[in-house]
């Protein structure tokens, strides 16, 4: 079966086997993209219309008690720049955010001990106090099951965890021994059956990573069929051991994303930073290849460079404002417009 065919019965079907994800990942071309990409626009826009929603990025911390190798905030870099923000930091970046008319707000960071049940609870009420209208996302790694409950009852909508890659073998190359995917998986199932938009994902290119791996995270985001999924290349950072990795490809990000949105039609699916970082128009080209959510970023401007998970990062320095005109302006671009909505998932 050429590349094609097997885009068209992704389409009819939903689903490859892990061979033809695997054959379709591997030999793909520059037409077969375009292909992918032109039929995973018009799903977007059949379910989503023409709005791109936007989201408020906070980046509360820079601690992390993890060590994953590929990441610059990991516990034992010695290099890495460590901040918190105070509640009442977070707060004043979600009135800026609302302010611009943001309504969602996504309070990621590292695993910063810190940040205990009762703190994050506590946060999310104070939010969803404030400003009842808007959704608050969540993406702060690992917990029991009990946290991520406290979380829902506090007022919690969404939760972002990537698994990474959806093989035992690999994770354990991209991981120290303590972590386990299984852990991780039973994060994800945890976060589904509390009632959560739960978002996965995976770097794309990370090492050691094959197109069988690739295949294997297509066939695990099938089965969860998660309410929303990133996909970013992998960067390396100068200060982990994958510091002279070679990063991830481009291309094969954005065919990923149009294989995502054809598989599965609803998801809400970010053109993350990432992919920005490694190309001039990543975001607008991550949108034409299917996706429709972009991450602006309202951590305030002292600790934007601070958050360094890989080498390059964007960090314009544009207040947020700034970065909201922009992103408007090149959605435009592209016949796409901005959208302040939650913009909650459309399969519910």
């Amino acid at each position: 079966m050429k590349c094609k065919e097997l885009i068209e019965k992704l389409n009819n079907e939903k689903v490859l086997t892990k061979e033809e994800f695997t054959f379709l990942l591997s030999s793909y071309t520059k037409e077969d993209m375009d292909f992918a990409a032109k039929i995973a626009r018009e799903i977007c826009d059949s379910i989503y219309g023409k709005d791109i929603y936007l989201r408020g990025l906070i980046e509360v911390s820079s601690y992390c008690k993890n060590d994953c190798y590929y990441c610059g905030i990991r516990a034992s870099n010695k290099n890495a720049q460590r901040y918190r923000l105070t509640n009442d930091e977070i707060l004043e970046c979600c009135e800026e955010g609302y302010a611009l008319g943001f309504k969602t707000f996504v309070l990621q960071g590292g695993e910063d001990m810190h940040f205990t049940c009762d703190v994050v609870c506590d946060i999310v009420r104070e939010i969803k106090k404030r400003y009842p209208e808007c959704a608050v996302t969540l993406s702060l790694g690992e917990k029991p099951y009990e946290e991520y409950k406290a979380y829902k009852q506090a007022g919690a909508d969404r939760y972002l965890l990537r698994h990474e890659t959806a093989s035992e073998k690999h994770y354990s190359l991209l991981h120290p021994e303590k972590m386990l995917l299984s852990e991780r998986k039973r994060c994800l199932r945890d976060l589904k059956s509390l009632g959560f938009q739960t978002g996965a994902g995976m770097m794309v290119g990370a090492p050691y990573q094959t197109a069988e791996n690739l295949a294997e995270d297509m066939l695990y985001l099938h089965d969860l069929k998660p309410q929303m999924v990133g996909i970013g290349p992998f960067i390396p950072h100068k200060d982990t051991p994958f510091r002279d990795m070679q990063r991830g490809s481009f291309e094969l990000t954005v065919f990923l994303l149009s294989l995502v949105r054809i598989m599965l039609p609803d998801v809400l699916l970010p053109a993350t930073t990432a992919l920005g970082t490694i190309h001039p128009k990543g975001r607008e080209i991550g949108v034409l290849a299917g996706a429709n959510v972009i991450m602006p970023n309202l951590s305030p401007l002292s600790v934007r460079k601070k958050y360094m998970l890989y080498e390059g990062k964007i960090c314009t320095g544009d207040e947020s404002a700034q970065s909201v005109i922009s992103v408007k302006e090149k959605m435009e671009s592209i016949g796409y417009r901005v959208s302040f909505a939650r913009g909650d998932y459309k399969g519910i």
